[in-house]
């Protein structure tokens, strides 16, 4: 059943062999031998590959039989304390650059059986993800109540403004301080981020409201390019702290100035799961090991 689902998710039976780490042949002749049990086609072998009407039925039990019998080795886990499965996580590219390696670290310490998979997406695409049961715990960002799942804070993010210190035009403020707005940056060149990402939106909206066309010299999706292009003093950039002090060497932060911004620059990072039946201990212990983690990590 993991088999079919995975091909049912990736609608390509390479892909599957590959995530599910066996040959196209042996996943082929499971998906075979089910069929033949069960006396009809599940699937159209096309580009991208397509479930039949009887594929479709089967997924629908599957996807409750294999989460029912997950739920039972979990449960069996915690009971025997033999931990043992996969933790799904989903969580935005550029957070998990800064804050997931020292986190899963943390947790692989503690929990040495249990494999820590990455879904990195965007917000929304991890919302869906965790209502589909394609994760068990996303680190996103959440309302503080959602309908079906529970909700925990996890750390305060902040975007903040670097500036290269060669691009520096006069005295804006000192280093580390905190500014009401753009205004003293109107005729600088600046390097943005996607309109869909929050860091990105957090600058489009300061700029409209400081009222000057920005001077843009690049924009990416990509955090870590925007921040090299930063230290290489194209533009000037907004950033998630986190990631900025993750990313930049000591000898690349002393060649920017970092400026803090009084309003409407920071929002709550939270852990979404499912409400469930029997909750999977793992899910608590990993939140646990990462707000440790991460207080001291953000205290430094």
């Amino acid at each position: 059943m993991e088999y079919f689902l995975t091909v049912a998710a990736k609608r390509n039976i390479t892909k599957a062999a590959e995530e599910l780490h066996i040959t196209q042949q042996t996943l082929s002749a499971h998906i075979a031998a089910v069929e033949k049990e069960l006396a009809c086609k599940l699937i159209v072998r096309s580009n991208p590959l397509q479930l039949t009407y009887a594929g479709e039925v089967f997924l629908r039990y599957a996807a409750e039989i294999y989460g029912n019998y997950q739920a039972m080795w979990n449960e069996f886990n915690d009971l025997t304390n033999n931990q043992r499965g996969k933790l799904l996580i989903g969580i935005n590219f550029t957070r998990s650059h800064a804050i997931m390696p020292d986190n899963i670290a943390a947790f692989q310490a503690v929990y040495p059986n249990i494999e820590v998979r990455l879904l990195e997406g965007t917000n929304e695409s991890l919302h869906k993800s965790l209502i589909n049961k394609d994760i068990d715990l996303a680190i996103a960002r959440f309302p503080e109540t959602l309908p079906g799942m529970e909700i925990r804070d996890f750390y305060k993010e902040e975007i903040i403004l670097l500036v290269p210190a060669q691009l520096l035009k006069g005295e804006p403020g000192e280093c580390d301080t905190c500014i009401d707005g753009l205004s003293a940056f109107s005729t600088y060149p600046f390097i943005l981020g996607s309109p869909y990402d929050i860091s990105g939106q957090i600058a489009r909206s300061m700029i409209t409201a400081a009222g000057f066309q920005p001077i843009v010299k690049a924009q990416s999706a990509n955090m870590e390019t925007l921040l090299s292009l930063c230290v290489k003093g194209v533009g000037v950039c907004f950033c998630p702290e986190s990631l900025a002090r993750t990313v930049l060497t000591k000898e690349q932060l002393s060649g920017v100035r970092i400026y803090h911004f009084r309003n409407n620059a920071s929002y709550h990072i939270r852990f979404g799961y499912r409400k469930e039946s029997y909750q999977w201990k793992m899910i608590s212990e990993f939140i646990r090991i990462a707000l440790e983690q991460t207080k001291t990590l953000l205290h430094e």
